[in-house]
Order: C-alpha cells, then sequence, then structure tokens
C-alpha cells in the first residue's frame, strides 16, 4: 500500500527534523504492516461482531492493530498507543507521544467488500497531532472559493442526529453535488483535489486525528463546526468522545460551510 503522511514544524514542537523523519519512517511501516493484513481477509469469509455501540469488528481490524502496536513498541517503547479496538496501551502512567489507530475506517465497507476503506494513524505530541497517515499518495487540495460550486462528501445522512440533522441539511442545500459513502476515503479524494468539501457528526479521535496532517498538508482545513482546532490529549482515563468535523480544500468554502451549519 502507499500512503501519505505530513508532519508539523518541529521547530514549533521542541523536536528535530531527525525526530519526525523517525517518526514518519515507523508510520509508514505500520501503513504497510496493517495493509499487509488487511489484504489477507479482503472479501474473504471471517467472523464479524458487534462492539457496545453496534459497530462491527473482524479479525482483521484486530489482527492489524495488533501488528501497529508491535512495531510502535519495537521503536518506541516508551509511547503510548490508543487503537480503537484495544484503547490505551502504554508502558508507564504517561507519555507525551501517543499514537492513535484506527486499523480499517470504514469497517462496513470492508465487510461488504467494497474498496472505500483506509488505515488511519496519527501521532500525537503533548494532544497535538503532529504526523497522519491516510493510505493515500501524495495528495493535494484544489482551490473552490463558492459554495454553490462544491462537491461535498459525507459517510451518510442517517449518521447526523438532532440539531445536526438541520445543520447538516442548510450545507447540502447550498452545495452543487452532495454525495454519499467513503469514510476516510472522502478525506483522501479532498486531499487529493477531487471533491471540496467533507462535514461529519460524531466521530470519534481515532477517524479523524490522522486526517488533520494530511489534510493541512495537502493545503486544506479542518476543524470542528464552529471553526476550532480539533484536539484531544489521550492518557489512561481517555473517553473516546464524538466530534463533529468539518474540511475544506478553500479556506473560504470553509468559512462559508461553517456559516451554513450555524452551529453555535
Amino acid at each position: 500500500m502507499t500512503s501519505n503522511s505530513s508532519q508539523s514544524n518541529p521547530l514549533q514542537l521542541d523536536l528535530t527534523e531527525a525526530d519526525l523523519d523517525g517518526f514518519s519512517d515507523v508510520a509508514n511501516k505500520l501503513a504497510d504492516a496493517s495493509g499487509e493484513v488487511i489484504r489477507k481477509y479482503f472479501r474473504k469469509k471471517f467472523e464479524i461482531i458487534d462492539k457496545e455501540d453496534l459497530s462491527p469488528v473482524t479479525v482483521a481490524d484486530k489482527a492489524a492493530e495488533e501488528a501497529m502496536i508491535s512495531i510502535i513498541l519495537e521503536n518506541f517503547p516508551s509511547h503510548a498507543i490508543f487503537g480503537e479496538e484495544n484503547g490505551w496501551r502504554c508502558k508507564k502512567e504517561f507519555s507525551d507521544f501517543v499514537w492513535v489507530l484506527d486499523p480499517i475506517d470504514g469497517t462496513k465497507s470492508f465487510i461488504t467488500g467494497k474498496p472505500l476503506f483506509g488505515t488511519l494513524i496519527a501521532l500525537l505530541y503533548k494532544g497535538k497531532p503532529i504526523l497522519g497517515i491516510i493510505d493515500q499518495p501524495e495528495v493535494s487540495t484544489r482551490a473552490c472559493a463558492k459554495l454553490s460550486q462544491a462537491y461535498l462528501y459525507t459517510t451518510s445522512p442517517h449518521l447526523f442526529s438532532g440539531d445536526a440533522v438541520e445543520a447538516f441539511a442548510r450545507v447540502r442545500s447550498k452545495v452543487k453535488v452532495p454525495l454519499y459513502g467513503c469514510d476516510c476515503y472522502a478525506y483522501a479524494l479532498l486531499a487529493s483535489g477531487y471533491v471540496d468539501l467533507v462535514i461529519e457528526s460524531g466521530l470519534k479521535p481515532y477517524d479523524f486525528l490522522a486526517l488533520i496532517p494530511v489534510i493541512e498538508g495537502a493545503g486544506g482545513i479542518i476543524t470542528d463546526w464552529k471553526g476550532n482546532h480539533l484536539f484531544w490529549e489521550a492518557s489512561p482515563d481517555s473517553r473516546a468522545t464524538s466530534f463533529n468535523v468539518v474540511a475544506a480544500g478553500d479556506e473560504q468554502i470553509h468559512q462559508q460551510a461553517l456559516h451554513a451549519l450555524q452551529w453555535h
């Protein structure tokens, strides 16, 4: 699998370029290891288990996450890990570095044989995502300054609830083409310059943290529905709370989407 990673400015984080290069090398190994596991199960028969939130999980999810965990522990034994399937893992009570893993974002697509899923890998330093990977090639967003010309993606309109339903509808009514499906692949399409806007509600940290450096590295912007930077600090007591996310390839269309959402 090819993958794309993007990093923050090390001078702002008390880290060296060598540090980030080392993290990036390992992150790409994680993506390769996850991909090797996942390919063995794709479009094959396997057991499907429903988690407490009724979302599905497969042996492929678990095996891919364990493969990534073993590589992290081998290279950075003092780092913490927060995986979608296994939660928090750290040899000590706390670490400034936390790897956040989603081995298969889009498990429902994976189960049904649709190749619109991907592995998400994020590295947080003191709560800030400094590195992210979506299983995609080199990417760059495109310019789209008007909401009326935008191609909008969301995984499913049925995943919105309460006031978020009307908020999303206000944006959907203004765009050129609303599209559905794809999970993390929609963000890769945005980062690659094929679509302009992705709006989703109720995402967990492992669903979006890896997206932040990728979207920003490609020239886009990703925030919550109020325009605030997305931030999540993992710890042994952390719970994977829900976030509303809007990503855009152009700052102007991002502002127009926030205005239409009216999320105050």
